[in-house]
C-alpha cells in the first residue's frame, strides 16, 4: 500500500495511462468492429446531475432495412437536444445492438499518451538534475561528510516552515543565529525538489535533490506498521544515512515526545528530542495553551558537540520530512517492536 504523496502519484499515473490506452484501443479498434455507421434522431433525455452540472444520456432513433429501433446510448454530454440527429454505429447481425460514434476511444488514447509522456519527461529531467547536483558536488569535493570533530557542548534546534509547498529547513543556536538551513530552489509534483543547503558557519552552499516522501507497508497486519522514505540524491535516505555510519535510538519520553540518541560510527554525536513548534524553551514556557506543548513534526531540539553540523542536519532532516520515528523509516519501532531491517 503507497500513500498518495509524491513519487508514488507517479505510479499511480502509470496505471491510469496504461487503463486510459487499453480503453482507448478497446474503443476504438474493438468496440464496433463490423458496426454500420447510420443517422439517428434524439427522442428521449435521461438527465444526471453531479455537483449542479446536468448531462444528458440520449435515446436515439435509427431505422435499418425498413424496420425503426430505438435504444439508449452510452454517452452523456450537456449539449444533446430532442430532435437533434446524431450519427451512431449498430450491429448489422442485430440492429438492435447500437454505440454512439463518437471520438471517446481516441480521447483515452490521447489522454494516456500524455499522462505516460509527462512520466518519461519528468525520468529524464530527474536524472539530467541527478547529473547536473552531481557535477557540482564534484566540483566542491564531493558529496561528503567531514569526520566528527568535537567541540563545547551546545543547545541547538531544528525548525521546519510550514504552511508552505516549499518547506525548509534549519538549525538555529540559542540566539535564533542561522547555522544550517535547505532552502528550496525547485518544486515539482513529479520529480525531485532541488534544495540549496547552505553552512552558515563554514560559508558553504551544496544543492541536493530531495525526493517525495513515500510510505510503504510492511506487508504484516499490525496497524499503522509503515515503513516511510523518500530518496536523497537518488538514494534512498535511511541507506544513505547508514552508508555515512549513523545510527539511531529512538525512545518515547514521559511528555510523549521522541528522544533520538544519533550515533556516527558507534559514537554519540548528538541528542534530539521532538518539540512543538515553539522550538526554544522560552517560546514554550510564554505558551499557557496545551496545543503549544504537543510535539509537532519537523521540530527538535539538540544536544551536540559537532562543529561541522552537515551530516546531523541530514538526520534529522530524515525525521522531519518523513515522519519516522527510528532509523529504519518505520513509525511504530517503538511501541511494537516489528520493523524489519533495510
Amino acid at each position: 500500500m503507497f500513500s498518495l504523496k509524491g513519487i508514488p502519484v507517479k505510479i499511480i499515473a502509470a496505471v491510469l495511462a496504461v487503463i486510459a490506452l487499453a480503453a482507448g484501443v478497446y474503443l476504438t479498434f474493438f468496440h464496433s468492429v463490423g458496426f454500420v455507421k447510420t443517422q439517428a434522431t434524439i427522442v428521449d433525455l435521461r438527465d444526471s446531475t453531479t455537483d449542479g452540472s446536468t448531462t444528458y444520456y440520449p435515446t436515439a432513433e435509427y431505422t435499418v432495412d425498413g424496420v425503426t429501433y430505438t435504444k439508449e446510448l452510452d454517452v452523456a454530454s450537456g449539449s444533446y437536444k430532442m430532435g437533434q440527429v446524431i450519427s451512431v454505429l449498430y450491429d448489422p447481425n442485430d440492429p438492435a445492438v447500437a454505440h454512439s460514434d463518437s471520438f471517446l476511444g481516441v480521447y483515452f488514447l490521447g489522454v494516456g499518451v500524455v499522462i505516460l509522456a509527462v512520466i518519461i519527461v519528468s525520468e529524464v529531467k530527474k536524472k539530467k538534475a541527478l547529473g547536473q547536483v552531481k557535477t557540482v558536488q564534484a566540483e566542491n569535493g564531493g558529496n561528503t561528510y567531514p569526520a566528527s570533530v568535537p567541540g563545547p557542548e551546545s543547545w541547538l534546534y531544528f525548525l521546519t516552515d510550514l504552511g508552505t509547498t516549499k518547506a525548509g529547513h534549519r538549525i538555529e543556536d540559542a540566539s535564533r543565529n542561522v547555522l544550517y538551513e535547505a532552502k528550496m530552489t525547485k518544486f515539482t509534483l513529479t520529480a525531485p525538489f532541488g534544495f540549496d543547503f547552505i553552512d552558515h558557519e563554514h560559508g558553504k552552499t551544496t544543492p541536493h535533490l530531495i525526493g517525495h516522501e513515500e510510505a510503504s507497508d510492511w506487508g504484516n497486519s499490525l496497524l499503522f506498521d509503515n515503513h516511510y522514505t523518500f530518496t536523497f540524491d537518488g538514494e534512498d535516505i535511511w541507506k544513505h544515512l547508514k552508508r555515512n555510519g549513523i545510527t539511531v535510538d529512538s525512545s518515547l519520553t514521559g511528555a510523549a515526545r521522541t528522544e533520538y540518541i544519533i550515533k556516527r560510527n558507534g559514537q554519540e554525536i548528538a541528542t534530539a528530542v521532538s518539540s512543538s513548534q515553539n522550538v526554544h524553551e522560552e517560546d514554550e514556557e510564554a505558551k499557557s495553551k496545551l496545543a503549544s506543548l504537543i510535539p509537532v513534526q519537523g521540530f527538535y531540539r539538540i544536544r551536540t558537540t559537532e562543529t561541522d553540523l552537515s551530516l546531523l542536519f541530514v538526520t534529522l532532516l530524515a525525521f522531519a520530512r518523513s515522519g519516522a520515528s527510528d532509523d529504519r523509516g518505520g513509525n511504530r519501532k517503538t511501541l511494537m517492536n516489528t520493523l524489519k531491517k533495510i
